[in-house]
């Protein structure tokens, strides 16, 4: 019999997650039947899905249930196995969630090569991040060579994704991001055309000269002012992937103020604009071998890099999750739950 520490969902949050939101417990795992893995946890992987999760609005996936394990993406170590294809100490990504110790099929996980990249990649730009702006930037931005593709939360795993993919493409990359830090990263570390900060008093007159021929994709990842800023110079024909809506993930209540969704409304038909929301997983039949090729290539010759953000322990998860909500994160933000055995 083994034990894991588990983060389990204690209550629904109204707002930003607190600490009552979160609780941490340890759980005596069954043992293991024919066709499944013992798996110890080496990273978990946070995004901003996650919030839309813990609540139990409506939605594209199922809520957590109050007192169930929170969900996550992680990269494991087989520890036992009652499966042929695995042993112990293979590599693995799995959907085990916020804890230490899992117990899964072995038909649920996929097995990594650790050679090939480092295994964190699996949860980051060669995983859900990464082919959440590859699908999305290239199934329905479409960039062209010489268009202007704008994207806010640019130093993100996905908004970094984005750029460097349209750079591929022959278009020209304008990354948002918060903080001289960041737009200095942009620049220098992901090779953007471009970058702003939307925290700076001339956001509006910076974005505007940033765009003197308009914008032709912007790949939605924020919400917010930023957005609003942003429609201001959208070209006719401009397309924009929604892909997140981060600005208002811990919103308890409508926003106050005049309604501006007819003057949205207005905007997307005088511009003709194609707006289209979507989740990653409606591409993985059609677009995930052409991910895995295309994208393992643009990170082995340097067209494509990353950055991550790694905090250490399981313990601090809540915290850093709240973090990421706000924007306090720089690049794939991953918490290391035990030892990587490959580094």
């Amino acid at each position: 019999m083994s034990t894991s520490r588990q983060v389990r969902l204690a209550r629904r949050p109204e707002g930003e997650p607190t600490d009552d939101t979160f609780a941490f417990e340890e759980h005596e795992l069954p043992d293991l039947e024919d066709g499944q893995l013992l798996l110890r946890v080496v990273y978990l992987s946070l995004d901003p899905y996650m919030r839309g999760r813990l609540s139990d609005a409506a939605s594209y996936a199922d809520p957590v249930g109050v007192g169930e394990v929170i969900v996550g993406g992680t990269v494991c170590v087989v520890e036992e196995s009652r499966d042929p294809s695995y042993d112990v100490g293979d590599v693995v990504l799995s959907y085990s969630g916020w804890q230490t110790h899992a117990v899964a099929g072995a038909a649920h996980v996929r097995k990594l090569d650790p050679s090939s990249a480092p295994i964190s990649t699996a949860l980051g730009v060669l995983g859900m991040p990464g082919f959440t702006a590859y699908a999305g930037l290239l199934e329905i931005g479409k960039p062209q060579p010489g268009e202007t593709v704008v994207v806010a939360a640019a130093t993100g795993p996905v908004g970094s994704a984005v750029g460097q993919i349209a750079k591929v493409k022959g278009a020209r990359a304008v990354g948002i991001a918060g903080g001289e830090k960041k737009r200095q990263a942009l620049l220098e570390d992901f090779g953007f055309d471009v970058a702003l900060d939307h925290r700076s008093p001339t956001f509006a007159d910076d974005l505007a000269a940033a765009v003197p021929d308009g914008v032709d994709v912007y790949f939605e990842n924020v919400g917010g002012p930023v957005t609003r800023e942003v429609l201001r110079h959208v070209n006719l024909y401009a397309r924009m992937p929604v892909c997140g809506l981060v600005a208002d993930y811990n919103a308890s209540a409508a926003p106050e103020g005049r309604d501006r969704l007819p003057g949205f409304m207005r905007l997307v038909l005088t511009k003709s604009l194609l707006v289209r929301g979507f989740i990653q997983g409606e591409f993985v039949k059609s677009h995930t071998r052409d991910f895995v090729r295309d994208m393992s290539g643009w990170v082995a010759d340097g067209s494509v890099r990353y950055r991550e953000d790694v905090v250490e322990g399981l313990d601090a998860a809540p915290e850093a999750f709240r973090g990421l909500l706000t924007g306090a994160n720089f690049g794939k933000l991953l918490v290391r739950v035990s030892h990587d055995p490959t580094r």
